[in-house]
């Protein structure tokens, strides 16, 4: 199958920057659209941000809209996030997930593999 590794999560400081990857290895062939997720203690699981295979169509949350970038290096089999202005109500567990549709997805049912997740900890 598809195995998702996330790096790049720590305690940064309100108005901070920082970068998220995720690795993906085993069946990469197989992966189409990809994205990150997120979920803060007592919250639902919500999608930050995602993109499709090529790129050339991408979604990002209203909440994070305008200061954050998803990228993907498909020579790499990596996806990236850039979060930049950082509030502490981006506090949370980042996940990344990947799927087998082409088409970009949305919600965490269309997804089909999943990383273990990288705390972001945003201090005010």
């Amino acid at each position: 199958q598809v195995q998702l590794v996330e790096s790049g999560g720590g305690l940064v400081q309100a108005e901070g920057s920082l970068r998220l990857s995720c690795v993906a290895s085993g069946r990469t062939y197989i992966i189409g659209a990809m994205g990150w997720f997120r979920q803060a203690p007592g919250k639902e699981r919500e999608v930050v941000a995602a993109i499709t295979w090529s790129g050339g169509r991408i979604y990002y949350a209203d909440s994070v809209k305008g200061r954050s970038t998803i990228s993907r290096d498909n020579a790499k089999n990596t996806v990236y996030l850039v979060m930049n202005n950082l509030k502490p109500e981006d506090t949370a567990v980042y996940y990344c997930a990947a799927t087998r549709r082409n088409g970009l997805a949305y919600g965490s049912r269309e997804y089909d593999y999943w990383g273990q997740g990288t705390q972001v900890t945003v201090s005010s």
